[in-house]
């Protein structure tokens, strides 16, 4: 029987908690932590900020807010038959794509939902809290998995709040700005290789906590390839505009091209040409565009035709996490007073630099099941599995991902055109 700390650890203290040696422990410590952030990176929005949604494929802060504690109540807290929402419209407003719950309100229309208020959200999530921390010590071993798929299902939509709330504040002539973005105070590193031999290697995750898409674990055959020792920069990313990348049909796919000529791009998403010189928006306010700092808000269109403009290649999802699994995954993880890719740093370390934190690295690899593979049952089943189309797949997080949420099996997916994450390039090639 696992030991009451109740006493210990309150879930509405401004404390973070101490960090205890059992499992369950240190699970209820991140599901609180994981909730107290959550709301501490929307306090600096007004209502009326977390009440925009620029786009359909965005969501809005507020919307974010309940469709988390939504994913608790459904999943943990209903089928023991603790109900917590008093609206039923609950369930409808803040169901995202699960057919099996039931129907979902208009993804596209999340902006229009001004009621319920922004208060009774927030008492919503309080008393979701509440539940569960009355609840704790009684629940089993497959509510304890729930709860951790819980916690990291949060941690994406922490990310979401960020991109989103930045794509959204785009639109504002303004220019508002959530921190700080500090110039690149560091000597450029020049572009160097990594070489990884032919071989058969494990990919995926097999112990751990880890979502079903990173699993079977299986042996792959990987053949001789070399990996970037750095991301692309924006200097790097410069002279391909400059050269008249965006205007040459040789450097993109045919799907692509036809983007390019529908869409007429002239550089990345946040880029404004001011007069000679290139602007960057940033959650930091409009800057000049750093040319050390990584080159973030690509789609993978974009990041495919910048490589093959510099003679090179993206790397496969397999090749990527090869490198990745010799690397310990720390980097520029969610910063509150940043939200911005930093520059390389040189390391002694024979290993690339920046795989893990600063952008979203695109691969050239489908996001398809790995062999073996198949959805859990019932309605938290349809959390990844269902999106196994017309997806890429990028690796490695971002500067807006949570701290501990990623690791060197972690797939994320977007669709070919996505740009608004902070998604960059690291280029690849083979062993000749």
């Amino acid at each position: 029987m696992r030991k009451n700390h109740k006493q210990n650890f309150l879930p509405f203290s401004s404390e973070a908690g101490v960090i205890k040696s059992n499992s369950d422990d240190l699970l209820q410590v991140q599901f609180f932590e994981t909730r107290k952030l959550t709301e501490t990176l929307v306090s600096r929005l007004s209502a009326e900020d977390q009440m925009l949604q620029s786009m359909p494929e965005a969501s809005p802060s507020k919307w974010h807010l309940a469709h988390t504690s939504w994913f608790f109540e459904t999943f943990i807290l209903k089928p023991r038959g603790v109900k917590v929402s008093t609206d039923p419209a609950f369930e409808f407003l803040f169901n995202s794509y699960y057919e099996q719950v039931g129907p979902q309100f208009s993804r596209g229309q999340r902006g229009l939902l001004s009621r319920p208020s922004l208060e009774q959200i927030l008492k919503y999530r309080r008393v979701i809290d509440l539940r569960f921390y009355e609840l704790w010590e009684s629940f089993n071993t497959n509510e304890l998995a729930l709860v951790a798929l819980g916690i990291a299902h949060e941690q994406q939509h922490q990310e979401l709040i960020v991109t989103d709330i930045k794509h959204a504040f785009f639109h504002n002539p303004a220019y508002p700005a959530l921190g700080k973005c500090s110039p690149a105070s560091v000597n450029p590193i020049a572009l160097q290789w990594h070489e990884y031999p032919t071989g058969t290697y494990l990919i995926g995750a097999k112990n751990g906590f880890h979502f079903d898409n990173e699993a079977p674990q299986h042996e792959a055959l990987v053949h001789g390839f070399r990996l970037a020792n750095r991301p692309a920069t924006n200097a790097e990313y410069m002279n391909f505009i400059e050269d008249g990348g965006y205007r040459n049909s040789r450097y993109w796919l045919s799907d692509a091209w036809a983007w390019v000529k529908q869409t007429q791009p002239n550089a990345p998403l946040y880029w404004i040409e001011d007069g000679k010189k290139w602007l960057n928006y940033t959650l930091g306010g409009l800057l000049p565009v750093d040319p050390l700092l990584p080159v973030c808000h690509l789609n993978f269109y974009e990041a495919a035709a910048f490589a093959a403009w510099m003679g090179k290649r993206l790397p496969t999802e397999m090749e990527w996490e090869v490198a990745a699994a010799q690397v310990e995954p720390v980097g520029n993880f969610l910063n509150r007073q940043l939200l911005h890719p930093k520059a390389a740093v040189d390391s002694e370390a024979q290993q690339p630099l920046q795989l893990f934190g600063d952008v979203w690295e695109w691969t050239q690899s489908a996001y398809l099941p790995y062999p073996g593979f198949k959805p859990g049952a019932g309605a938290v089943g349809e959390y990844n599995g269902k999106f196994m189309v017309n997806q890429w797949v990028l690796r490695g997080g971002s500067c807006a991902t949570p701290v501990g949420h990623i690791r060197a099996t972690y797939r994320n997916f977007f669709p070919v055109a996505t740009s608004w994450q902070f998604s960059g390039v690291r280029l690849a090639d083979d062993i000749l």
